[in-house]
């Protein structure tokens, strides 16, 4: 998936006691983490991607991470339910963003007993491959699957046992690559790509954002940068540090 439009949400203090089920890197330090985010924000436009940034909720401190509590496609959005109770309250705010930009009846949402987050959602040219993982059920997906039937575009399932989102292992780049590692090499539902494998050692670097105009990737991970570039892709990095210790990647 390509981006030429982004919505962002700035993090609030609070961001500092987001939720870290893997990273156990320590505590996010709020100034260094509203710096990356604000320059983040500023290699996007200097892509070319028109950026909307949203304000800080405090309430919720995993609220910067706006891909979690929707997925938004050219033809319709969709308002999921994220597995942890504590985001719940975040798809009412998220919903106001995006009833700017959808119709009301192009805004679908994702109801109990199923749960899905924006995370394990990819869009592959009009397909959407949809991990099965601690944050997204079966009764997500197939709720997903409905909605996104009505746009002519299908979705496949894809089992996630190692990683906290089906992105945070593999991440499609455009003219048929992804970046893959771990459980994702060489798996059977991605046979059909051309397979740029990143090692364990910089397995964060997996998540990336093709704007079109450059892959904006994380900062410090030398080997995928060398990787993206000898595929022909110019590299922009981004440091990602302070949301990298709460499962935070590179799509915020």
């Amino acid at each position: 998936m390509l981006f030429s439009n982004a919505l962002v949400r700035t993090p609030g203090h609070s961001v500092i006691d987001g939720i870290d089920d893997y990273a156990n890197l320590g505590q996010t330090d709020y100034p260094t983490a509203l710096a990356q985010h604000q320059a983040y924000v500023a290699l996007l436009k200097d892509r070319g991607v028109t950026v909307t940034v949203l304000g800080p909720l405090e309430a919720f401190p995993d609220s910067c991470f706006v891909e979690d509590p929707a997925v938004v496609a050219a033809d319709f959005a969709v308002i999921t339910n994220p597995a942890r109770a504590s985001r719940t309250p975040e798809r009412g705010f998220i919903r106001l963003a995006l009833e700017h930009f959808y119709s009301q009846d192009h805004i679908f949402e994702i109801t109990a007993p199923g749960h899905l987050e924006g995370g394990d959602v990819m869009e592959v040219d009009g397909t959407y491959y949809v991990g099965l993982s601690a944050r997204t059920n079966r009764e997500g997906f197939e709720q997903f699957k409905a909605i996104a039937a009505q746009f002519n575009h299908p979705a496949l399932a894809v089992p996630v046992h190692d990683f906290l989102h089906l992105k945070t292992g593999t991440t499609y780049l455009g003219d048929g690559k992804l970046l893959v590692t771990g459980e994702f090499v060489n798996h059977p539902a991605f046979a059909n790509f051309t397979q740029l494998v990143v090692p364990a050692e910089e397995a964060y670097a997996v998540n990336c954002i093709n704007t079109g105009n450059g892959v904006i990737m994380p900062a410090g991970f030398p080997v995928v940068k060398q990787l993206l570039e000898d595929h022909g892709f110019p590299v922009f990095e981004a440091a990602m540090s302070e949301f990298e210790k709460i499962d935070g990647g590179l799509r915020l």
